[in-house]
């Protein structure tokens, strides 16, 4: 599978695409109005920053306690289910009157839910398309995601200007449920992919087995930490530019397109391993820019620039994935979402504090420079072990085969998609 054609021909792929885009668009327009929304009522960088981002924090109680279900429920339920209580919880906090208190404690009791739900997506991609077209997929789902966050923050910027914060509020609830909608008809039933209850244990098991190994822990940290403090300047929008920040959220997610096309369909496979941590640095230099606070319109082609450098994640979920026993890929996906997102939520919450006390332009320079001696502490470990440098990771060797009784394999085989990286069509990734 090579192409967007024959992509988009395969069985599910198309009402999963379409779900996804009315998800994102749902979360793009409803971010954009949370934050204003507290913003003006709080004036407090910190607060909006947290509306924004700050439910990304609750992932990771998802995370430890919810992932194990990622493989374990049937996906069209889920995926049916998920986002329609996300619409609830969504037009709850659009009632005229509700304290600034409630609207958070709404925004953190859907946290756990997103975490299950990007688990569950990323494993029913896995198990709808074949071996050489699931990175294609996941690549053009990030494309995706761009696009909306491109046309849902100038469509959010606008229905702001016309409606209040709570009818956009309701705007993004109504598109929550057609998510739900669409899952419901479009997706078939499948089994679920691994055996067992869901539980709480489970998660933990499956979670310590992920971690057990040293070269899976060296991509989720890649994959967490320079992202997160690059979002965490994000957060700072609102506060940074009160009446732009629509355009550096657009001009963000239009890199991040930019980047995903590119790195995702046309860079050739004998260079993508080499351009991870370029990637990276790229992602944070330009908010360096930010420190001095430019003119708008620099600002924005600063983090359009920057947010090529999102791509690198494409590179990270591709080697993760090889690093992945088959039963375990949804959780394995889920738990790269949930931690990204709780390193995000996490970097937001440390960007409006900094910014509370100086500037959110200063706030902005020291995260871009935190993420940039991140990347490079990294850097060494990630490139040694892409070029064969494994042997200490030996022990992790029984873990190459997920058997869901918890007994490893008595001789485990490669990975069923070792060595999809010689054809060069694909890429996997999200932000």
């Amino acid at each position: 599978m090579r192409t967007y054609r024959e992509l988009f021909r395969a069985p599910e792929f198309t009402p999963l695409f379409l779900a996804t885009t009315a998800q994102t668009a749902g979360s793009t327009v409803g971010g954009l109005a949370l934050g204003t929304l507290v913003h003006s009522a709080t004036g407090s960088p910190l607060l909006s920053a947290l509306a924004m981002f700050g439910p990304s924090l609750a992932q990771v109680v998802g995370a430890t306690t919810l992932l194990s279900a990622a493989d374990r429920l049937p996906p069209r339920a889920a995926l049916t289910v998920l986002p329609a209580v996300t619409a609830l919880g969504t037009a709850v906090m659009s009632v005229p009157g509700l304290p600034v208190w409630a609207v958070f404690a709404v925004l953190f009791g859907l946290g756990p839910l997103a975490a299950l739900g990007g688990g569950v997506r990323g494993g029913l991609l896995h198990e709808t398309l074949t071996a050489d077209g699931y990175l294609l997929g996941r690549s053009v789902l990030n494309m995706c995601v761009g696009t909306m966050q491109i046309c849902g923050f100038a469509a959010g910027a606008a229905l702001l200007t016309v409606l209040s914060p709570r009818g956009t509020l309701l705007m993004a609830a109504a598109l929550y449920a057609l998510a739900a909608a669409v899952a419901r008809a479009g997706l078939g039933r499948r089994a679920p992919r691994a055996a067992g209850r869901p539980s709480v244990a489970e998660t933990w098991r499956d979670n310590a087995l992920l971690w057990s190994s040293a070269r899976r822990r060296r991509v989720y940290l890649a994959l967490w930490v320079p992202n997160g403090l690059v979002v965490g300047c994000e957060a700072l929008f609102v506060a940074y530019a009160p009446r732009h920040a629509g355009l550096l959220y657009a001009a963000g997610a239009f890199g991040m397109l930019t980047g995903d096309v590119l790195v995702g369909r046309f860079v050739p496979a004998r260079l993508r391993r080499r351009l991870g941590a370029p990637l990276r640095l790229l992602l944070a230099c330009p908010y360096l820019l930010l420190a001095l606070h430019p003119p708008v319109p620099l600002a924005a082609a600063a983090v359009a620039l920057a947010s090529v450098g999102f791509a690198a994640s494409l590179l990270l979920q591709e080697r993760l994935m090889e690093l992945t026993p088959d039963g375990l890929r949804g959780h394995a996906l889920g738990l790269h979402t949930s931690g990204m997102l709780t390193a995000q939520g996490l970097a937001a919450a440390l960007a409006g504090t900094l910014a509370q006390f100086t500037s959110p332009a200063t706030a902005m320079g020291a995260m871009a420079a935190a993420s940039v001696v991140v990347t490079l502490l990294l850097a060494p470990g990630l490139v040694a072990r892409e070029h064969g440098a494994d042997a200490p990771d030996a022990p992790d060797a029984p873990d190459t085969r997920y058997v869901p009784d918890g007994t490893p394999p008595a001789a485990a085989p490669e990975p069923r998609n070792a060595g999809r990286h010689a054809d060069g069509a694909g890429r996997d990734g999200a932000r």
